[in-house]
């Protein structure tokens, strides 16, 4: 064998890759994947999640028109629960009810879990009745899932940014107020929140071993 076989099979493996890299990226670019992201800025911190899209269409599209209409600025967390949840998107920082849409169907499902950092949405004990409000898991809330006896709440995102805000949220003092429960004393403001659309990364092509 010569020795400029080598070199060949080198530069040979090298097109290969940059072939299949090619290929990938154009694949990836005719599906136009993307990934919706929410950033919560509250007087306690920012908190970034991203949205579950294609497993909660209906949910997703739902918070993200109540998002951009700007329905949520200076809205508060207004039912707070350590080794619970944090649930907010509902009330002013004076415990008014604000004006919603109808309501959406529920789209709980097995597969999405209310486990610790994810977002789902509140309603009252009619599963197709949840509007703007939703709330953060701060424990495996197992319970809060769809089973074949238990409708569920649809759980419609993850917190990739910001759970420390999220903890310093549950952790603040509550106690009741105009007819409600675990309110927190000091308001905690949503001050606003920002839906993001973003072009998925292209899967990295797998290298060609070399000879």
């Amino acid at each position: 064998m010569s020795n400029r076989q080598p070199l060949l099979f080198r530069k040979v493996a090298k097109t290969l890759t940059l072939l299949l890299t090619l290929a990938s990226s154009q694949a990836w670019s005719q599906t136009q994947e993307t990934t919706k992201t929410a950033t919560i800025t509250t007087n306690l911190g920012t908190i970034t999640v991203e949205l579950y899209e294609s497993t909660a269409p209906i949910t997703v599209a739902n918070f993200v028109e109540y998002a951009k209409s700007g329905f949520y600025n200076n809205t508060i967390f207004h039912r707070v629960i350590p080794g619970f949840m944090v649930q907010g998107g509902g009330f002013d920082a004076q415990l008014r009810r604000k004006a919603t849409q109808a309501p959406i169907k529920n789209e709980a499902s097995p597969k999405l879990r209310n486990l610790i950092g994810t977002l789902a949405m509140a309603r009252t004990s009619a599963p197709d009745s949840a509007t703007s409000q939703f709330f953060i898991n701060v424990a495996d809330n197992q319970f809060l899932d769809r089973t074949l006896a238990n409708p569920g709440y649809a759980v419609f995102g993850k917190v990739i940014a910001g759970m420390a805000s999220v903890y310093q949220i549950a952790d603040k003092p509550t106690g009741p107020s105009q007819g409600m429960q675990n309110v927190p004393i000091e308001p905690i403001t949503i001050e606003k929140v920002i839906v993001e659309t973003k072009p998925t990364p292209p899967p990295l092509a797998k290298p060609v071993a070399s000879p």
